[in-house]
């Protein structure tokens, strides 16, 4: 876990302005599915007993166009989430403009449920209605749940596509490479990435580094143990 300095210089650089909500999720979530959809078709196909380029020539195809596909879909969800926080400050803009007296109730309630009361709660109030900035930014955080840090669409979806090609792409290394057993240097790199992706998660996480990492190994390994069932069911 990040520790930060508290004074007040580094307080006010911090609070002012915000690192943002960052792409831990969308790196993890891209380099897992990358991992797992690519060896998923490195296993089944080589399960079913098909030559080593059939397997690149899958798998090449799947980092590609299912990388690009997963970051599409990160991209229109981002922009949808945003979407949404841009209608909601415009609606919340709204109400402040045409029933003020309603809206200051609710910072009012807002407020006193973090635990101010008194003149205190009202001077409060009263100074945060005095800027429609953060008058709207309290809303969106009290009354939605939602954090004045927006969104980015664009970086999310390159921050997932980038992490999905890298991961996706070691299972087919010992292909390309031509050495023996491929498949065997194949699952045994790609169970190395996901024990990777979990302790690199764990930096975020109060989970020790070797369950974060056992963790993700294990849905992994399971999803290629799947694949290469089916593939051994279409045999030669």
């Amino acid at each position: 876990m990040e520790d930060h300095g508290h004074s007040q210089s580094e307080v006010e650089a911090r609070i002012n302005a915000p690192a943002g909500r960052g792409h831990l999720r969308d790196m993890i979530y891209g380099a897992i599915d990358g991992s797992v959809t690519t060896l998923a078709i490195v296993a089944g196909v080589a399960g079913a007993g098909l030559s080593p380029f059939v397997i690149v020539a899958l798998g090449l195809a799947n980092v590609l166009a299912d990388g690009f596909s997963m970051a599409a879909g990160n991209y229109s969800a981002t922009k949808a989430e945003l979407d949404e926080i841009k209608r909601l400050r415009a609606v919340e803009a709204r109400h402040i403009r045409d029933n003020p007296e309603g809206e200051r109730r609710e910072v009012r309630e807002i407020l006193r449920a973090k635990g101010l009361d008194g003149t205190v709660l009202e001077d409060a109030v009263a100074a945060i209605a005095a800027d429609r900035k953060a008058w709207i930014d309290l809303m969106m955080e009290g009354e939605y749940g939602l954090s004045m840090v927006e969104p980015r669409p664009l970086r999310a979806a390159l921050a997932t596509f980038a992490a999905f090609l890298l991961a996706g792409m070691v299972p087919l290394v010992p292909f390309l490479l031509v050495v023996p057993t491929p498949f065997g240097w194949s699952f045994g790199l790609t169970m190395g990435v996901f024990f990777a992706v979990g302790v690199w998660k764990s930096r975020w996480s109060l989970a020790p580094w070797w369950r974060s990492g056992t963790e993700t190994l294990v849905i992994g390994g399971t999803a290629a143990a799947i694949a290469y069932g089916v593939g051994t069911l279409f045999a030669a």
